[in-house]
């Protein structure tokens, strides 16, 4: 890397540490094993069709099962659940990360949080190979919600919350 694209890489992750976003945890199911991840890099991309992107590195252990056309499903963490986020983010591997929530099984196979604020179950429709990272479009196909808006959210290297609504 070029020492003026180091430049914009350290001023873009100062910029991003002021990007409230809300904590959700990546869910997959692929021959028999299930995967988790924690993340903030997951947006809205239509209506019709219903569809959410989430952006992988390509390191990461789910990353081999989304390349493969798994499904996935976006759980957005409550205010309580992080510790949930942290067992995802690295704490735990494997199965393990599925010892912390309260973990079903959608209809259509996919792990998801009972508890999360919101549970999109999707079809992988696409992936876009970018840099470090693969971008995944999932089609939503099944959602769930759960509780009052109170979302765990993730800013400046911190958790925070928003509380609910009065």
């Amino acid at each position: 890397m070029s020492e003026a694209a180091n430049d914009v890489a350290v001023q873009m992750r100062a910029g991003l540490r002021r990007l409230a976003k809300a904590v959700v945890v990546i869910t997959s199911q692929h021959e028999s094993q299930r995967y988790a991840m924690a993340a903030t890099a997951v947006s809205e991309v239509s209506m019709d069709p219903p569809s959410l992107l989430i952006c992988v590195n390509s390191n990461a252990s789910i990353h081999t099962p989304l390349s493969a056309g798994a499904g996935f499903c976006i759980n957005i963490l409550h205010s309580s659940q992080e510790a949930i986020s942290a067992v995802c983010s690295g704490q735990e591997r494997g199965e393990m990360r599925f010892q912390q929530g309260a973990w079903a099984q959608s209809k259509s196979g996919l792990p998801y949080l009972e508890d999360a604020q919101a549970s999109f179950m999707c079809r992988n429709d696409r992936a876009i190979v970018y840099g470090t990272h693969t971008i995944f479009i999932g089609v939503v196909e099944d959602a769930v919600t759960s509780g009052a808006v109170d979302p765990l959210v993730y800013v400046d290297g911190r958790y925070t919350v928003v509380g609910p609504a009065e």
